[in-house]
C-alpha cells in the first residue's frame, strides 16, 4: 500500500497549487473574503463558463487571466493546466456557480492533479444541496447527493431503484421543466415520502415547498416550476420500513427481498403496483437480471 500525504499550506518549490474556489449560488454577498483574495493572486483562472465568470470577476475587481475549461475541453485543456502547475504557476478553478468539481467537470482536472502530485485546496463557499438540506426539515445526519437524474426511462428507474435502497436523505438537482415529471418517477419507485423543493437558493424568489411527493406534485399542477431546484426526498426511515416489513433486518442485513422467493419477491411488487409484468421489471433490476429471465423463471414453476 501506498499513501500519499498533502500538506496543503507546505511550501514546496518550483511547484504551484490547484485552488478549487467556491463562487455564489445566486447572492454575489455569499462570496469569501477569501475566494477574492484567491482569485486575485492565482496566475490564472480555469471557468466553466468564462462569460459568466468574467461578470463575477468584474463585479469584485479582479483582473486575473481567465481561460475556459468545460466538459467539451477537458482532455485537451486539463493536461495543459497541470503542466502550468507543475511549472509553478497556481491555478483557481471555478464552475459558473457553488463548489466546483460537484456535477461539474472539476472532478477530472482534480483526479489529474493527484495522479500528478500537486497540491490540491478547497476554498470553500456557497453549495446548493447542502443549503437544501439545511432549510428543508429533513433528517440531516445521514445524506447522499446524487445530482440529475438519467432523462432516459429505464435509467431512470434503474437509479431511482438503487437510490431507494439507501436508508438517508436523498439530494437531487433538476430543472424546471422536468420536476414534475422526477416526483411522479419518485413516486411510482418509492411511494410517498416526505419532500422539500427548494428552488432559487439565495436569489430573490428563494422558496421552500415541504410536504409529500404528492403534495409537491398537485402544487407544481397550480403553480408553473421555475428556476432550478434542489430535491430533498426522506428515505431514512422508509428503507428500514421496507427491509423490517419483508422479514428482514431493518440494516445492514443486505436487500429485503434477499430471504425472499422469486415468486414472493415478484408479489410483493404486484400488490403495490397492480401490473404483473412492472412488478417483474422491479424484481429483475433488483436481482440483476432480465426481465426474460423472471419471466422464464415463474413460467418453469
Amino acid at each position: 500500500m501506498t499513501i500519499r500525504i498533502q500538506k496543503s499550506f507546505e511550501q514546496r518549490e518550483g511547484t504551484g497549487t490547484l485552488y478549487l474556489v467556491a463562487t455564489p449560488i445566486g447572492n454575489l454577498e455569499d462570496m469569501t473574503y477569501r475566494a477574492v483574495r484567491v482569485l486575485k493572486e492565482a496566475d490564472c483562472i480555469a471557468a466553466e463558463d468564462t462569460r459568466q465568470t468574467r461578470k463575477l470577476l468584474t463585479h469584485f475587481g479582479i483582473s486575473t487571466r481567465l481561460v475556459s475549461y468545460h466538459e467539451h475541453n477537458k482532455q485537451a485543456s486539463g493536461p495543459e493546466l497541470i503542466r502550468m502547475i507543475e511549472s509553478g504557476q497556481s491555478i483557481a478553478l471555478v464552475s459558473d456557480a457553488g463548489m466546483p468539481a460537484i456535477s461539474d467537470p472539476g472532478y477530472d482536472l482534480v483526479r489529474l492533479a493527484v495522479e500528478a502530485e500537486v497540491p490540491v485546496v478547497p476554498v470553500p463557499g456557497a453549495n446548493a444541496a447542502l443549503s437544501a438540506l439545511v432549510v428543508s426539515g429533513l433528517p440531516t445526519e445521514r445524506f447522499l447527493f446524487a445530482g440529475f437524474l438519467p432523462r432516459e426511462k429505464k435509467k431512470l428507474r434503474e437509479q431511482l431503484d438503487r437510490l431507494g435502497r439507501v436508508p438517508a436523505t436523498i439530494l437531487l438537482y433538476e430543472s424546471p421543466h422536468r420536476v414534475a415529471k422526477t416526483l411522479e418517477a419518485i413516486r411510482e419507485a418509492w411511494g410517498e415520502a416526505s419532500v422539500a423543493m427548494v428552488r432559487e437558493l439565495t436569489k430573490r424568489y428563494e422558496e421552500v415547498a415541504r410536504g409529500t411527493v404528492g403534495d409537491c406534485i398537485e402544487w407544481l399542477k397550480a403553480n408553473e416550476p421555475l428556476g432550478e431546484y434542489c430535491l430533498v426526498v426522506d428515505r431514512n426511515g422508509a428503507v428500514a420500513a421496507q427491509s423490517a416489513g419483508a422479514g428482514g433486518e431493518a440494516e445492514g442485513a443486505g436487500p429485503w427481498w434477499a430471504e425472499l422467493p422469486l415468486e414472493a419477491h415478484v408479489e410483493r411488487y404486484e400488490r403495490e403496483t397492480g401490473d404483473r409484468k412492472e412488478a417483474m421489471k422491479r424484481a429483475a433490476a433488483d436481482r440483476g437480471v432480465s426481465k426474460r429471465d423472471i419471466y422464464n423463471a415463474l413460467l418453469g414453476k
